[in-house]
């Protein structure tokens, strides 16, 4: 990354251990209608069903989970590009959860998104040079070299040739498009960035270069960000914190030494379990565990904790009961977990395998 052209990053103001981003109770649901004049609703998909975050000044949060568990709704609720249903988003001091898009410009410089397409998040008509401005432009921001020395700075910034201002998305790769997004979404040097898995559509040898970029811009601007991936590895190597996701529940949060080593919910030791093994001929073994059947709908989740019809831990209790996101004794502070039922903090080989499904035996 060229730093011959320093750009002025966010000043991250707020006073220490004052959070930028507050989330409290956040849901969305679809709802599903049936009819084609009086169109009756019979239902609603639960894609986030009530869930709590929060992320520092210059912090960055990973959040995963499994595909469909509404990880980049969450991210479109952030942003304000969805319409929440219920609870509340708090950015940079003020409560944006409900506020007309007339009303949004100050939230809207300093709250950013990079997308997870990175052919269809760019305009193809659009030179790169415009793509760039744009933000700058709608925005009022008017910087004392101008739009054009300032979108060349940001490709510099990004790695790519300020040369190629002019040239349109499809003359590029899919690595360089990301790139060309990362440029946009610094156009207005924001404080927050929600990334939407966005490495997950490019080369696995492009794909360390954009997150080493991303790492490297937060920790030049002092960027916040919310950096969603169903990728552990990625996520490990990013996110300082890490909240993991099933089925619309946040159901573990920790930070990312506690949460990769000493998991507690059991749904985070399938999920590391599934993570392949760097060192296969290391002397000790991880666990192994093989879930049954698919995720449950989001339409009528299971009752209670919403992992149970999966979890081999799974007792009356959890039918009955939704465990709430709470310390479980024996975790550090600020180790969250949602079960009535922890597991150990360790992810090493049990003296059996949890195999849940027949089929897989």
């Amino acid at each position: 990354m060229s730093t011959t052209q320093p750009l002025t990053g966010p000043v991250a103001d707020r006073p220490a251990g004052e959070n930028l981003l507050e989330v409290r109770g956040l849901q969305k649901h679809f709802p599903l209608r049936q009819g084609i004049i009086f169109q009756r609703q019979i239902g609603a998909v639960r894609a986030v069903d009530g869930i709590d975050f929060s992320v520092g000044a210059g912090e960055s949060l990973g959040l995963v989970g499994e595909s469909g568990c509404g990880k980049s709704t969450t991210g479109r609720l952030i942003t304000r590009l969805l319409e929440p249903t219920g609870g509340s988003v708090v950015f940079d001091g003020e409560d944006i959860t409900h506020r007309p898009a007339a009303r949004m410009p100050r939230a809207r410089r300093n709250l950013q998104m990079i997308f997870q397409d990175p052919y269809s998040s760019l305009n193809p008509r659009h030179t790169v040079g415009t793509i760039i401005e744009t933000p700058m432009r709608l925005g009022g921001i008017k910087p004392p070299q101008g739009h054009k020395k300032r979108a060349q700075e940001l490709l510099e910034t990004v790695g790519l040739n300020p040369e190629h201002y002019n040239r349109y998305p499809n003359e590029f790769s899919g690595g360089q498009r990301q790139r060309i997004g990362i440029a946009r979404a610094l156009a207005l040097r924001p404080k927050l960035i929600v990334a939407d898995e966005p490495v997950s559509a490019l080369d696995v040898s492009i794909q360390a270069q954009v997150v080493n970029l991303l790492q490297d811009l937060q920790r030049e601007f002092g960027i916040a960000f919310v950096f969603i991936a169903h990728d552990l590895a990625v996520v490990r190597h990013f996110s300082e914190r890490v909240a993991v996701m099933y089925l619309g529940k946040i159901v573990e949060v920790a930070d990312r030494e506690a949460l990769y080593t000493r998991p507690r919910h059991p749904y985070t030791h399938a999920l590391l379990s599934a993570v392949p093994d760097a060192d296969p001929d290391a002397t000790q073994r991880r666990e192994r565990i093989r879930l049954a059947g698919d995720v449950p709908s989001p339409i009528d989740p299971p009752s209670g904790c919403r992992f149970r019809t999966r979890c081999w831990k799974a007792q009356d209790r959890c039918a009955t009961e939704e465990p709430p996101l709470l310390r479980a004794e024996g975790s550090e502070a600020g180790h969250l977990t949602a079960c009535h039922f922890p597991e150990d903090p360790s992810v090493t080989a049990r003296e059996e395998d949890i195999v849940l499904d027949p089929a897989l035996g």
